[in-house]
């Protein structure tokens, strides 16, 4: 299996900041956070959500839940992209190219 710190070296090069937004309270966040640290010796830091208004700004509110995938913000806050997808961490190479490649979009425009 690869490593999450491998996958998460893609962004390594970029200028943003990773995050993982959930509506889970800071202490199941906290958790999370020490279980995915420990199981892959890195993880993102979490932003609690638990109004889910910044996921709705991205579009992944799915009624009192949200929907899992990703996305980015441009530097002024404005949502460039998003996609709902179960699987982003199973597919964690797919979606760090992904990132890539739409953050190589906004740096060309």
């Amino acid at each position: 299996m690869v490593q999450l710190h491998e996958n998460l070296e893609v962004l390594k090069d970029l200028d943003v900041n990773a995050y993982i937004i959930s509506g889970d309270t800071p202490e199941e966040q906290s958790e999370l956070y020490k279980a995915l640290k420990e199981e892959y010796g890195k993880s993102l830091p979490f932003i609690s959500d638990p109004e889910l208004e910044l996921i709705d700004k991205f579009g992944m509110k799915n009624e009192d839940v949200a929907y899992r995938g990703y996305g980015m913000l441009d530097s002024d806050g404005e949502v460039v992209f998003t996609k709902k997808n179960d699987h982003w961490g199973e597919q964690l190479a797919e979606t760090m190219k992904e990132i890539n490649d739409e953050y190589n979009k906004l740096s060309n425009e």
